[in-house]
């Protein structure tokens, strides 16, 4: 919710990004190496040695000395300059053309004549040896016969300069530039090195700018501060690796052995926070939404009835999506009546209940697509129904569409005691959690509190999260267009070909071997 950083927030960033981090620096490294190793030409080099000599007056006065070894300093850097003039470096060309082998010119300078002051400067280094009058003139080329040139043309060219430009002074050498064979570049790890940096940075560079404009809600003390509503709980996110096998979705049910003790501590924390947010309301009925579609509000909404039904009291779970209905899949029910025949009165909505789903929860699935969902949810017809159910049930859970997609979780305002609104860490972003909240204020609805879902946990070093697989995308148009196509609400063969009761004979075999025994 905020951009501000500590060195903290930073550290833990990129903590939390150290596998990317590590392996975008290995490949800059492995990169910087094969370029250096097999595509970078090898570079020679070769030197000489030039001695300047002052004609300054030898005197014990200290004086004296010392201005003479200052003249001598001012001298040298004279001479540097002049050496790396274009005049100079001028002549230079002049001899390596008529002295040196044209294709070796061509393969350091790009050409055999008429080589270029720059070129021929970019190639040398002249530099003075502390505390002496000597200069270095080092070449460094392509070729280990022109480097030796280079530096044996210019030792030749730069007396009668030197003695022209500066005036007193001279310039002698010992011994000529020799031919080196071994290679001095390119440098295989110094460039390794820089590669391997250059990935490090850049990639925590990219981090922190991806960070610092991700909107995405992803800690819940900013939800509660800037609006000033309860969390209702933090739902951990797992990798689920086994797909179940007695539906065709992948929604995971409380219930499963696949969930982690941590998630299941979380949706009883959910169910203690739900009691005491509807502790002082009349009705026990509560809806759940979400700001869009894929955050987990389906998953969340059977889950919590199930977390209230284990505590003892007797729930019914609602499936108030019309449009897109889930729970009969998540529960492998029938649906082909529900909610929407049991409001419309085309079936007594007892016999749209499916009873004894789990110990203590009942299950009113959706039904068929209807042409007018949210008129359904806001007639009186719904009105009437809840108060009957309610006197029936401890809880009524409402599993409603999402808020910003369209309007139907808006008209049970005066139905429900509240909503919960479900986000989804890293994913619903702060606009979208706005957008839902002004939704909700202007439909004067009690907003319960919020629940992040599928948050990262840090364990034993690593980060895990449940993979929530979306495989029915929600539309976003008025009936068919959010929701089933209608050949899919009439394709059902899943949960006939394998209804639960079936596979769960377990009182029979129980009470078998208590018989036996």
């Amino acid at each position: 919710m905020s951009n501000e950083y500590s060195i903290k927030d930073i550290i833990s960033l990129f903590l939390s990004k150290l596998w990317m981090i590590i392996i975008v620096g290995v490949i800059g490294g492995a990169a910087a190496f094969v370029y250096t190793k097999y595509f970078m030409p090898l570079q020679y080099s070769s030197h000489i040695s030039m001695y300047i000599q002052s004609y300054t007056t030898f005197t014990d006065d200290p004086e004296q000395k010392y201005n003479n070894i200052n003249y001598s300093k001012q001298l040298i850097n004279t001479y540097i300059e002049v050496l790396k003039d274009d005049a100079v470096i001028g002549a230079v060309g002049e001899q390596l053309e008529k002295n040196c082998d044209p294709d070796k010119l061509v393969k350091c300078f790009g050409t055999s004549q008429d080589i270029s002051a720059g070129a021929i400067r970019g190639t040398l280094s002249i530099t003075s040896v502390t505390d002496t009058s000597a200069l270095v003139v080092k070449s460094t080329t392509l070729d280990p016969d022109i480097a030796a040139a280079v530096c044996n043309s210019l030792a030749k060219v730069s007396p009668s300069y030197l003695s022209e430009a500066v005036g007193v002074g001279q310039i002698n050498t010992i011994d000529t530039a020799k031919v080196y064979s071994t290679p001095v570049g390119p440098n295989v790890k110094k460039n390794t090195l820089i590669g391997l940096l250059g990935g490090l940075m850049a990639v925590m560079l990219v981090i922190l700018v991806i960070d610092f404009f991700d909107n995405t809600v992803k800690e819940t003390e900013g939800l509660r501060k800037k609006y000033k509503k309860s969390i209702i709980g933090e739902i951990q996110g797992f990798s689920e690796k086994k797909r179940r096998k007695d539906t065709d979705d992948d929604h995971v049910k409380l219930t499963d052995k696949s969930v982690p003790f941590n998630v299941v501590e979380s949706y009883k924390s959910i169910r203690t926070n739900v009691n005491f947010a509807l502790a002082t309301s009349e009705k026990k009925i509560f809806a759940v939404s979400s700001a869009n579609p894929g955050e987990g509000k389906s998953t969340m909404s059977a889950n919590a009835a199930i977390a209230i039904a284990q505590s003892g009291s007797k729930v019914l779970l609602i499936d108030g999506d019309m449009r897109k209905s889930v729970q009969h899949r998540i529960f492998g029910l029938k649906n082909k009546k529900g909610l929407s025949t049991a409001v419309s009165r085309m079936d007594d909505p007892g016999s749209c209940i499916s009873r004894n789903v789990m110990e203590n929860l009942d299950v009113l699935t959706a039904g068929p697509i209807p042409p007018n969902p949210s008129e359904l949810l806001g007639s009186e017809n719904m009105a009437q129904l809840l108060d009957k159910l309610s006197q029936e049930y401890s809880y009524i859970v409402i599993d409603t569409p999402p808020v910003n997609v369209v309007t139907d979780a808006m008209e049970l305002a005066d139905k429900a005691a509240g909503i919960i609104m479900v986000l989804r860490y890293a994913s619903t972003t702060n606009d979208d959690v706005d957008a839902a909240m002004k939704k909700i204020e202007l439909s004067k609805m009690n907003m319960l509190g919020f629940v992040l879902n599928d948050v990262k946990v840090k364990k034993n070093g690593r980060y895990y999260k449940y993979r929530y697989r979306k495989r029915y995308g929600y539309g976003y148009g008025y009936g068919y267009g959010y929701g089933y196509k209608p050949e899919e609400q009439d394709e059902e063969p899943e949960p006939e070909k394998k209804p639960e009761p079936e596979k769960k004979p377990e009182p029979e075999k129980k009470s078998g071997k208590k018989g036996r025994k």
